[in-house]
């Protein structure tokens, strides 16, 4: 293997498996000595002022001694709802595609991160280089670049001490902590292979904007350099199970996919509705994946392990704590006590696993994790990106017909680069 998959491997066993140690070593332990260190309020600004943002900074406020003291989002009328909710000053909420860095200026100790996934790499980057904690939500990233971005970003965040919390709630959910700590004393034998689905009926969509940059901004689900797929925003849940069963990330990813229903309609973007992907690990072992979202078809968001002394779910009977609320209390306990504390490297590297399915998806092609670190394209805007406005040109415009249809990967033609 060339030394950067030794290093990217290295990098991510130490500190996947450090997180896992710290789970399962003190399982909800943790929140009885949250706040035993120091008891100073800790102040949070909010970027991105969705679903998603408002229920992490709620699950962020249950927590004592918290607040927020500012907002931010590329739509005026979400960043003034936001700051309405928290009461805050007409002066602590911003807009636009620049808002993020006017938020991150304030006198603050985190910053909450739930923009679209596109952003995240950016939003991360400028956080920590202000010498911020981060929570940020998943997927982490949408493409190649962002990738490479966050490692970097990681690095950074490592040596500056600076806590970094990812929104995959699993790694703080009673039931997989327990779960992993079964399979790791051998209650399945050597495991062989996984098997992860998020196979449902699909998500929201939303219409309207006045221009193609507003109308993929408010329908950001549909669009890759938003959102990646849904094998990136919903399926990585499932994805960062797998390479958590099996301690390393994939090397290489053969897969299929296509777009049955989601056809005809402006609102339905350019992604597929269905992916199956074979990954393969270092050592040949599998991770088969599934994510669809076809109504009327079967349904599951599951994991399971299979081993040399047989096979079973990932997720055990364990019970606790909200895990969407544990996680920001797991964090909040490292800053208090001022411990090593960095979900960044694993939440990089299981977004990254969802890219490299993706890319093998649409192209019909097998890709290799250190072919698409190298010479993935980017699919986000990286350049310039604080000068977006909602007039700009967005990466992907609609036909003559109004569709997206013919920004569709095709499998075959499509090159994943």
């Amino acid at each position: 293997m060339s030394d950067k998959k030794n290093s990217t491997r290295r990098e991510f066993l130490k500190s996947s498996s450090a997180a896992a140690g710290v789970a399962l070593a003190g399982g909800l332990s943790i929140t009885r000595s949250a706040h035993a260190q120091g008891s100073g309020e800790l102040k949070a600004v909010l970027i991105g002022c969705g679903g998603r943002g408002s229920g992490a900074a709620g699950n962020f406020l249950k927590n004592p001694n918290t607040k927020i003291v500012a907002v931010a989002d590329a739509f005026e009328d979400k960043a003034k709802g936001a700051a309405g909710r928290y009461k805050l000053s007409p002066e602590a909420a911003f807009w636009g595609f620049d808002g993020y860095r006017k938020a991150i200026s304030v006198d603050c100790d985190m910053c909450i991160i739930a923009t679209p996934p596109g952003f995240r790499p950016i939003h991360h980057k400028a956080a920590i280089e202000a010498g911020k904690h981060v929570f940020m939500e998943k997927p982490c990233c949408t493409d190649a670049p962002g990738f490479n971005m966050l490692m970097e970003t990681n690095k950074l965040a490592d040596e500056k001490g600076l806590k970094v919390g990812v929104g995959l709630q699993r790694r703080h959910q009673a039931s997989y902590t327990q779960g992993i700590k079964e399979i790791r004393d051998g209650k399945y034998g050597d495991i062989m292979f996984t098997r992860v689905y998020w196979n449902g009926g699909g998500v929201w969509v939303r219409g309207g904007g006045a221009t193609p940059m507003e109308n993929q901004m408010r329908n950001w689900y549909y669009f890759n350099w938003l959102c990646g797929d849904n094998i990136c925003e919903q399926h990585v849940h499932n994805l960062d199970i797998g390479n958590w069963v099996m301690d390393d990330h994939p090397v290489e990813a053969n897969a299929m996919g296509g777009r049955e229903v989601r056809k005809g309609k402006m609102e339905f973007g350019q992604i597929f509705d269905h992916h199956f992907v074979e990954y393969t690990y270092a050592d040949g072992r599998k991770m088969y994946s599934q994510c669809r979202h076809i109504r009327g078809c079967w349904s599951s968001v599951s994991e399971a392990a299979h081993g040399t002394k047989g096979s079973g779910g990932v997720s055990s009977r364990g019970r606790g704590a909200n895990p969407y609320d544990q996680e920001h209390t797991d964090l909040i306990a490292a800053i208090k006590n001022n411990e090593k504390y960095n979900e960044g490297w694993y939440g990089a590297t299981s977004s990254m696993t969802a890219v490299l399915g993706r890319m093998a998806s649409y192209s019909g092609q097998v890709v290799k994790w250190d072919d698409a670190l190298e010479k993935g394209p980017a699919e986000m805007i990286y350049e310039n990106h604080d000068q977006l406005t909602m007039e700009s040109t967005p990466p992907v415009v609609p036909g003559e017909d109004g569709t997206y249809e013919d920004s569709v990967p095709v499998p075959g033609v499509y090159r994943a680069y």
